[in-house]
């Protein structure tokens, strides 16, 4: 849905015209998966698919909520009223972000939202960050509030750790508040310092596909959560404030160190590892060797579904074919348990590519997967 189709079902639904229309981007993760919250480094990249909000001020301590996709009657909050937990349906990612602003001490007095996404949901694509970026970005701007897009992003990320409940790390919301046209984002995610560097695929003749294996995957439930204590462990038997801080040179002695903790040693063993994976894959891009990080992403792939066990099926299917059909490189994307997967193809592979995942998922009786192409694309911006 364009942005004069939802500025017109705005004035539709609340009788006025919207003071502004912004769009937030989902996002793919080319490398650096799980490690955000480890304090390491990630490195994603926005999707053309968005989320679409047009937005009004309001001055009466109503929060007004409308989604193009959910559809319903528009859902009417009281902003004294917001408090984590109270809210278990999509309005609780919108309405956090209200909760966080306000908490932070910003005057945000109310607001009518109308929304629409083209980000697939469940897919691993942050469908809900994007969500949350877009009324962040349209009440900045609304109110006034000039805050810079990283301390944006952290007030998201506040928003669906502690008023959704979902333990989830800062990459997301960073990636959509700040990637750039054309580039992956390189981050720090201690110091959340920024690096744009360039990813043109298509002036190398290549092309990075997502699968979508349309196997829903949601952050809030308990596996994502177990692997985040898993590394809080791994951290405090070590003595380092995050794994961030174990030296890839130095895993062998930090293993031995966790004993007979298995568990804890394969969690370590991936994060340290795709710490180093988004460092060659920087390396690698900023050289202009972009054929090369293909077997970076394959091992990247096999770390998360032998070390952090987050993959499943489908995804393997996904990954497998991809790689048995031409892919330079493929690896699972996202928080995993579902979701999608990418591959690196030459151009003149992708179609093959494409039609032997299609079919190797209708053999297996899997739902027919959505593959489509990810291009870079703009972060988080305002329409008009």
């Amino acid at each position: 849905m364009g942005a004069q189709q939802v500025r017109e079902r705005f004035t539709e639904l609340y009788g006025a015209a919207p003071e502004g229309v912004w769009a937030a981007p989902g996002r793919v993760n080319l490398i650096g998966e799980h490690t955000d919250y480890n304090d390491g480094f990630v490195m994603p990249f926005a999707l053309p698919h968005q989320v679409t909000a047009a937005v009004s001020r309001r001055t009466d301590g109503l929060l007004r909520l409308h989604s193009a996709d959910i559809g319903g009657e528009v859902v009417e909050l009281a902003l004294d009223g917001l408090a984590p937990g109270t809210d278990d349906d999509w309005t609780a990612y919108p309405a956090g972000v209200v909760w966080a602003l306000r908490e932070a001490g910003h005057p945000v007095t109310g607001a009518d939202v109308h929304l629409a996404s083209t980000v697939p949901t469940g897919a691993g694509l942050s469908s809900s960050a994007a969500l949350e970026v877009v009324v962040a970005l349209a009440l900045d701007d609304l109110f006034g509030l000039e805050l810079p897009r990283w301390k944006l992003a952290r007030l998201c990320q506040r928003a669906e750790n502690v008023y959704v409940g979902a333990p989830t790390g800062i990459m997301d919301q960073t990636a959509s508040a700040c990637c750039e046209e054309g580039h992956a984002l390189f981050l720090d995610t201690r110091d959340l310092s920024q690096r744009q560097i360039p990813f043109d695929l298509a002036a190398e003749g290549l092309r990075l596909l997502v699968i979508d294996t349309q196997v829903k995957h949601a952050h809030s439930g308990g596996e994502y959560g177990k692997r985040r204590a898993g590394c809080e462990k791994g951290a405090a038997l070590l003595g380092v404030d995050a794994l961030r801080d174990v030296a890839y040179d130095g895993l062998d002695a930090a293993l031995e160190q966790l004993g007979d903790e298995s568990e804890v040693r394969r969690l370590v063993r991936h994060i340290v590892t795709e710490n180093r994976r988004v460092e060659r894959v920087v390396e690698l891009l900023t050289s202009g060797d972009v054929r090369a990080i293909g077997p970076v992403l394959t091992e990247g792939h096999a770390s998360l579904r032998d070390d952090f066990r987050i993959s499943c099926p489908e995804l393997d299917l996904a990954v497998d074919t991809a790689l048995a059909t031409g892919a330079l490189g493929a690896r699972m994307t996202g928080g995993g348990f579902g979701g999608s997967a990418i591959a690196l193809a030459e151009v003149s592979a992708v179609d093959t590519l494409t039609k032997a995942v299609e079919e190797a998922f209708a053999a297996a009786g899997y739902t027919a997967p959505r593959v489509f192409e990810a291009v870079p694309s703009p972060g988080a911006r305002r329409l008009g």
